[in-house]
């Protein structure tokens, strides 16, 4: 059985895609990421709750959520079986 404390971690289908206002969860499935992932960007950008309050996105926060990770450059790994020229 699931419990609650495991649903609040993995990104939740919204009613609509199209919808004003998303929960952290909702906003993680509809940009295809984790939901940690969303909240690092929304601490990035400085979006936060009200006191007692779940965080709610906006079409705005989610649409600077996305630039924000289109801007951020991808760290390169080396290959460590790279030969030498």
């Amino acid at each position: 059985m699931i419990t609650k404390y495991e649903l609040y971690g993995r990104p939740t289908p919204p009613a609509d895609v199209h919808q004003e206002f998303m929960t952290v969860q909702e906003t993680a499935y509809v940009l295809g990421c984790s939901v940690p992932t969303v909240r690092r960007r929304l601490k990035a950008l400085g979006i936060k709750a009200s006191v007692g309050r779940r965080i709610k996105t906006s079409k705005q926060d989610r649409l600077d959520i996305h630039n924000a990770s289109r801007q951020t450059p991808q760290k390169r790994r080396e290959c460590r079986f790279a030969t030498s020229p």
